[in-house]
Parts: structure tokens; sequence; C-alpha cells
């Protein structure tokens, strides 16, 4: 089936690896032409380079998406090397060692580097991604929330919960506010992800996320991609505002 992507300039923010690089290389697969992501500019570089490898036009734009100047910056680069960016995946947010603490012993630096690499990123990149599109009358935008947001977090992930959950309804307001130019917005919310972060955990916590799913197993980064291109596609020009879950129907925590 043709997702209509073919020479469309696509930004995933983060895309230098994970779930980030999945979704580029499938945008590349498409025909889409890459915009590739991440704070670390050499590994933004080798990215781009595979892709490249590989026969896609992938291009690497390092930057700070939590910061301001960068962003516009960032849009700036897309725009002279590439051409306006048409399709904006925001996928970047740490993790890691911000997160784990319970909610009354989190500091504020943590709270505040949570929010911003979530949900200060997805408003930023998504203001400087609208005047083209509104220009163009066409766009694409998906968000990235969670199932820590869906089921609510498992305990120690207050933070990151909240950031996604705040980025579920910003995508539903700004839905309304777009859609007569001919722009979408979603997200999708995805279950546990068999990245370098989830295969680093141990083996307890690995084997109470394959038991307490219904389909026994995390998702494989490319099944969040397919549903990302999938809503950047012509054929989900009527989806508008929707929270898509990526789970394997697990819906709420049972942590144990």
């Amino acid at each position: 089936m043709d997702m209509g992507l073919r020479g469309k300039v696509v930004l995933v923010t983060g895309s230098s690896r994970g779930i980030g690089l999945a979704e580029a290389r499938l945008f590349a697969a498409e025909g889409a032409r890459l915009a590739i992501n991440g704070l670390d500019p050499s590994r933004a570089e080798a990215a781009a380079a595979r892709l490249c490898e590989g026969g896609a036009d992938a291009k690497a734009f390092p930057a700070d998406v939590s910061d301001a100047g960068q962003v516009a910056a960032l849009f700036a680069r897309i725009a002279e090397s590439m051409g306006p960016c048409e399709i904006l995946v925001n996928n970047a947010g740490l993790a890691g060692r911000r997160l784990g603490r319970p909610s009354e012993q989190i500091t504020e630096d943590d709270w505040d580097a949570v929010m911003d690499s979530h949900m200060r990123a997805t408003w930023l990149c998504t203001r400087a991604a609208l005047p083209a599109m509104r220009a163009a009358r066409w766009g694409r935008i998906v968000n990235t929330s969670s199932i820590h947001y869906t089921g609510g977090g498992r305990p120690g992930l207050s933070s990151y919960a909240a950031a996604k959950g705040a980025i579920s309804a910003f995508t539903r307001t700004v839905a309304k506010e777009i859609a007569e130019d001919g722009i979408t917005i979603n997200s999708v919310a995805p279950g546990f992800v068999r990245t370098d972060m989830l295969t680093r955990l141990p083996d307890d916590f690995q084997q109470r996320v394959r038991s307490q799913n219904p389909i026994g197993r995390p998702a494989e980064p490319e099944e969040v991609a397919a549903a990302v291109v999938f809503l950047s596609s012509q054929h989900a020009s009527y989806i508008n505002g929707a929270l898509l879950a990526v789970d394997g129907g697990r819906r709420e925590f049972f942590w144990s």
C-alpha cells in the first residue's frame, strides 16, 4: 500500500537511535527525505550515514529540541537544506537517571528536565513546524505519549507520566486549531518496547513485562514505527487528535 510519502521532508526528533531510528528507517522505505536529529552530533551523523548507505535521502541535524533557540535554528537549517518540514514526529525525550524515585523525592531539576525534554520539546517543535505547514495547507504531526499515561505510570514515574499526559492533552487541543489548514496531529502511546533501554534492565523486570502483556512480549521498535508512519500517511487524513495505543492490549499496570 502506497503511503503517499515519497519526497516528503520528515523530521523525527531523537532519531539517532531506538524507536526514532526505526521510524526514520520506515519513512525512508516509503521514499521520504529524512532529517535525523539527536543531541550527539556524531551519533546523528552516523545514523544518517547508515540510512544513506541503504539508499535513503537523509541528513543529520543535531540539536537540543528542548531549547527554543536551537529549535528555531534546526527548522531553519532543514528548510534551507531540504525544504520545509512537512511531517514532524516528536519522539525525543530523556529517561534514565532522572526517573525512578517516589514523587516526594523528585528534585525540581529532575522534574523540569523530564517535562522539558518531553512536553516542552513537543510544543517548541510543533510551534516551529506549523507556519510552513499552514502555508502549504498540508502537514502531519505525530507526538509520542506512553502507556505510562494511558494506564497510569508505574511507581517512580510520576514526572514521566505527567509529561506524557500533557502531550496527549496538547495533541487533542492543537488538533482543533489546525485542522482547517489541512494539517493533522495525533499521538501514539507505546507500551514497553524492546530497545537498549529495556534490555539493560534486570531479567525479572523483563519477565514481568512479558507476563503482564496479553501478547506476551514487548513491542519491536518497528511496530511503533508502523503506527507513526500510518498516521503520517494519506490514508490517515481523517484521523485527527487521536491517541493510538501500541501496547499489545495492556491498559493497566499490575505491579507486584
